[in-house]
């Protein structure tokens, strides 16, 4: 009769036959999640009826041998239909989130519930647990059975020396190979895209992740992926070196020490009919726990600069540059005059170990009160292992210097002590105002919805990988919108000024250069979300050339809209966004040179002004050429546009 009364609520939303198949679909119809709970409790996904997920098992074992997935027994269902909206307070993809949804909840036998979610772009299921006490998990079933040897697009974990495959900056390339290719050896880290060469892709990752280790798949050499998470640490020990960081020496039999009534994370697959429904999904932040901070009206997304990647290698100016007082008044001076909202000063202000023991060539006092007077915020960079020391002392003294936003380094691991660490910080951030960036980290995971003021974090190979390698190459950075994107905004920090060819690149520190050309940097602050965007370029440069630099300090970093017009996986992406009454509008190209018709459709004006910043006649030979034009623009207009290989171009639509 239980069910009887599920399906009377919301009539051909769920289905029950001889209690062994319930159905549920999504609320446009096209998306279909059955929940087998015969010999094991499973599910499987069809979407415009294509089967892609076949049965996989859920399952969740504690360390007493507690468990549901033999033969489970449903003592109660419950579903319900969602729809409403949801208010971002930072928006990097869109103000207003549309959430609609049709929710299944199984209570069981055993004192476990799971909740199965049916968008119209993706399907999750999280556990549940209802003990009194607190309870040890030794292990989460999480099993993805694909209907067939698709590709997959992957990132896979670098062992370390002697240290366990769970250490990780999750910073790889990105590799494509068939599902069986992928061992039970192997430590993946998520996003993870599965991409069958006919019909939808499917992504997958997790979110709401809080107080439990984070999900890393593995293979079984067959056409699955399985969920694999980091046992507990028990005893870590600080490595040396020049940023010293805790390691695990030794762990526990189990995953997770929790609390016994909790809702675990989100087990998220994200569905793509089309390539372009990728780079704005984002059912990652619908499934997070709602905003912790009740008032975020002074979380302030912006722009600023960021020293590091280029050495503090300046030139044309009558000092010497370095980690000083000078240096970071010119920063504050360069922001001021191109609309940035801060600079970052980066590793080097303070003694690693020691936030309170500052730099002697550098008088804090002073660049607090210079950038005070310009407007300009301080950002400060931090040792991951020492702000976990200092954090209440040395948060109270950034607020004294007016520092707004922070990045802490070197985590890189996300067992359930270390994601305790990310929300520990968070919130004590937000008591003090101030927002953090997480470098050495894994992805968001819905974080930044549970607390805004966590605005950005790296977890991705970015513009660092120039110094060093060819890695951050353009058809690396053609797959993170549709990928690494997903699952929440990343610091790339774009804006290199020196851009090389593949021929002509040489990987150089001090003298940093970007693969693919000007424009695809530029490209980069529209199409990549991140609502604090960081921008690596040399000012001395960028002050030869104001006009450029005009444009990129006008980007805005949060945006109302966001439209995906085109886009291919690791090819191609054109990029529209929506600021108020102004558009900015951006593509990027791999090594493919590509013409680009834009069509300004989806334009809600008739008529704007147009700045456009596009790869110049010899961008194939000479990266950084470009042209700037300025002309009038009309909503019924196409404008044909060419990229060069690794190319973009850039276009800011102001209202008329």
């Amino acid at each position: 009769m239980k069910y009887l009364l599920s399906f009377l609520m919301l009539p051909m939303a769920v289905t029950t036959l001889a209690q062994q198949i319930r159905e549920v679909t999504s609320p446009d119809g096209s998306v279909r999640l059955n929940i087998y709970d015969g010999t094991a409790l499973s599910y499987m996904v069809t979407v415009d009826n294509k089967l892609l997920i076949e049965p996989s098992p859920i399952d969740l074992v504690l360390d007493n041998g507690t468990h549901f997935g033999g033969k489970p027994v449903i003592r109660k269902t419950k579903l319900t239909r969602h729809n409403d909206i949801i208010t971002s307070p930072v928006p990097e993809k869109r103000r207003l989130i549309p959430d609609r949804y049709n929710q299944l909840t199984l209570q069981l036998a055993q004192p476990f519930s799971v909740i199965f979610r049916v968008y119209d772009d993706g399907v999750a299921y999280r556990i549940q647990t209802h003990f009194t006490d607190s309870i040890t998990i030794r292990e989460e079933k999480a099993v993805f059975r694909f209907h067939g040897n698709y590709p997959v697009y992957f990132t896979q974990v670098v062992k370390r020396g002697d240290l366990d495959i769970f250490h990780t900056s999750f910073e790889e390339p990105y590799d494509f190979k068939t599902l069986d290719s992928i061992g039970p050896q192997q430590a993946i880290f998520t996003p993870t895209l599965v991409a069958p060469a006919q019909g939808p892709k499917i992504l997958i990752t997790e979110s709401d992740l809080e107080d439990y280790p984070g999900m890393f798949l593995k293979g079984n050499n067959d056409r699955s992926l399985e969920g694999l998470f980091a046992p507990y640490p028990i005893r870590e020990d600080t490595a040396a070196g020049e940023f010293p960081q805790l390691v695990v020496k030794r762990r526990a039999d189990y995953i997770a020490r929790t609390a016994g009534s909790r809702k675990l994370p989100w087990r998220v697959m994200l569905i793509a009919r089309t390539d372009r429904e990728l780079p704005a999904n984002d059912l990652v932040y619908r499934l997070a726990s709602p905003s912790r901070v009740t008032d975020a009206s002074w979380i302030r997304p912006g722009k600023g600069t960021d020293e590091w990647i280029i050495g503090v290698n300046l030139f044309n100016v009558p000092f010497k540059s370095g980690v000083n007082t000078a240096t970071y008044k010119y920063y504050i001076d360069f922001a001021k005059r191109f609309g940035f909202q801060r600079i970052m000063m980066d590793a080097g202000w303070s003694d690693y170990k020691d936030l309170f023991k500052i730099n002697p060539a550098i008088n804090m006092d002073s660049i607090a009160a210079y950038a005070r007077e310009k407007g300009i915020g301080l950002s400060l960079w931090t040792l991951a292992l020492t702000l976990d020391r200092q954090l209440e002392p040395a948060l109270e003294q950034f607020s004294k210097w007016g520092v707004d936003f922070i990045m802490t380094d070197f985590m890189d691991r996300d067992d359930q002590k270390m994601v305790r660490f990310y929300h520990r910080v968070a919130e004590a951030c937000a008591r003090h105002r101030i927002m953090i960036m997480y470098h050495g980290a894994f992805k968001p995971a819905g974080i930044n919805r549970t607390w805004p003021n966590a605005v950005t974090r790296e977890g991705v190979l970015g513009s660092e990988y120039n110094i060093w390698s060819d890695k951050a190459s353009p058809p690396h950075n053609l797959l993170l919108p549709f990928i690494r994107m997903t699952a929440g905004p990343m610091d790339y920090e774009p804006g290199l000024l020196d851009n090389a060819t593949a021929r002509t690149f040489r990987a150089i520190n001090d003298k940093v250069m970007s693969l693919g050309t000007r424009c695809q940097q530029a490209a980069m602050f529209v199409i990549y979300d991140s609502p604090i965007q960081l921008f690596s370029g040399n000012p001395s440069q960028g002050l030869l050339e104001p006009d450029f630099m005009e444009l990129i300090g006008s980007i805005p970093t949060v945006w109302d809209t966001t439209v995906i017009a085109d886009g291919q996986v690791g090819e191609y992406i054109v990029t529209a966004r929506r600021s108020g009454d102004d558009w900015f509008i951006a593509g990027m190209t791999s090594w493919t040179a590509r013409d680009y018709e834009l069509d300004f459709s989806f334009l809600n004006g008739d008529s704007y002004a147009a700045t456009i910043c596009a790869d110049g006649a010899n961008a194939d030979r000479y990266a950084s050429d470009y042209i700037l034009i300025n002309k009038d623009i009309l909503r019924s207009q196409q404008l044909r546009l060419h990229m060069a290989p690794g190319g973009g171009f850039l276009i800011r639509l102001k209202k008329k």
